[in-house]
């Protein structure tokens, strides 16, 4: 191994152990073990390689957004989860010219441009961004709705993959269906009503040999179908909630968001640019933004900005921790 090499690698797994500090006690340790036993390396460094070996200026699909509560208002999604997706999202745009593809429910759309905007990226129809990303001259992102029907997802799935050609498929706290076809909260409620069926679009696409990247913290989410043992055995009401769909990659992490930020950070320290990874004052503007527009702490059951029951400042915390162990590498 080379010097970077050793470097990069350390940096991996010391990105590995903060993203999975279990401060929520979910289990999510218990989680990492076999995810990191199926991966056979750092999950974070895993994640980064997959994002970094897309070609410059390819189309990658992104999920993420939770539609919470939908027999109250389909409009209200939860904080876990946008944050993330739009840092990925913004690393790839100014690192590789990367085209993204915002996928969520159209009553969620409006709110995901708000974050994605809050993070540099300007919002436009697909035909402007992929303009704009072939001559570099701004960091885009595109957002496009999915059905909400089971009868017809997988024909929309066909079509849609068919259209846009994604490379890669990239899903970050998006629940997926479990075993008996329910789409459950962490406290196993059926909050499938009103959700589109995005999981059924990801897994077409790793049917059809496209690869498939996902970030999860609590076992119901896309990508967990990898390790649904170990959701079984070590998540609360594990055994009914555990998503089927897998990914080839899964990255487990205490919160979604920090799982996305730590790939940010990875992504940076390989390419030496600082530019895209997040900042704690990003963060925490991009937290603060979920607040405008209504996005919900689901653990406590209110509009704030801490995430997953969490403080905003841990949050932050986080990020400048995660900057902390990547400056070695931007040296």
């Amino acid at each position: 191994m080379s010097a970077d090499t050793d470097l990069m690698a350390a940096i991996d797994e010391r990105l590995d152990k903060l993203v999975t500090l279990d401060i929520g006690g979910r289990g999510v340790e218990h989680l990492y073990v076999a995810a990191r036993a199926r991966q056979g390396r750092s999950l974070i460094g895993a994640a980064a390689d997959a994002l970094l070996a897309v070609p410059d200026g390819s189309t990658i699909f992104v999920t993420t957004g939770s539609v919470s509560r939908a027999w109250i208002s389909t409009e209200i999604g939860e904080n876990d989860g946008p944050a993330g997706a739009a840092i990925i999202i913004r690393a790839l745009a100014i690192a590789k010219k990367v085209h993204c593809v915002l996928l969520a429910e159209e009553t969620l759309l409006p709110g995901m441009r708000a974050i994605l905007t809050s993070a540099g990226l300007t919002v436009l129809p697909y035909d402007q961004a992929a303009i704009a990303c072939k001559d570099g001259s701004l960091a885009v992102v595109s957002m496009l709705p999915f059905t909400t029907s089971d009868e017809e997802a997988l024909a929309a799935a066909t079509s849609m993959l068919e259209q846009y050609k994604p490379k890669l498929f990239f899903s970050t706290e998006r629940v997926g269906r479990a075993k008996d076809g329910v789409y459950y909260s962490m406290r196993a409620i059926d909050y499938g009503m009103g959700r589109a069926r995005i999981d059924l679009l990801f897994d077409e696409a790793s049917r059809q040999g496209i690869r498939t990247v996902a970030v999860g913290d609590g076992g119901n989410e896309i990508g967990m179908g990898a390790i649904t043992q170990a959701v079984n055995d070590h998540v609360k009401f594990g055994q009914t909630i555990a998503a089927v769909s897998p990914a080839d990659v899964l990255v487990t992490a205490a919160c979604s968001n920090w799982g996305c930020n730590a790939i940010a950070a990875a992504i940076a320290a390989r390419r030496k640019d600082p530019r895209l990874m997040n900042t704690p004052e990003l963060e925490r503007q991009l937290l603060n933004r979920g607040v405008d527009i209504g996005l919900i702490n689901s653990v406590q059951n209110v509009v704030d900005a801490n995430v997953d029951g969490m403080h905003l400042d841990t949050h932050v915390a986080l990020v400048e921790m995660l900057c902390a162990v990547i400056k070695p590498a931007l040296a």
